[in-house]
């Protein structure tokens, strides 16, 4: 699914119009990177939660030349399953 399969989804889920539902998940999307760059968590209950970890520095391997390098440490955006999402699926 594409975001304007999710947009048209939504519009039909909502009763709302297809431009309507696509404000909706821009603001929604806008909201979660805003809280995840602040350095908060979003927890959607029965959903799921988007957080922000740290990932540490690591060697690692050119695929060309076969050279180690040294990969940096980063902070990476991350997404853990509810419960109710992982029994919808299983």
């Amino acid at each position: 699914m594409n975001k304007s399969q999710l947009i048209d989804q939504i519009a039909a889920g909502a009763d709302i119009s297809k431009a309507a539902a696509g404000r909706a998940l821009d603001a929604f999307t806008d909201s979660v990177t805003a809280a995840l760059k602040d350095g908060d968590q979003v927890a959607l209950v029965g959903f799921g939660t988007f957080a922000v970890r740290e990932r540490s520095a690591r060697s690692g391997r050119n695929p060309q030349t076969g050279e180690t390098i040294q990969i940096s440490a980063a902070k990476v955006p991350s997404f853990k399953a509810g419960k109710a999402l992982k029994d919808a699926c299983n």
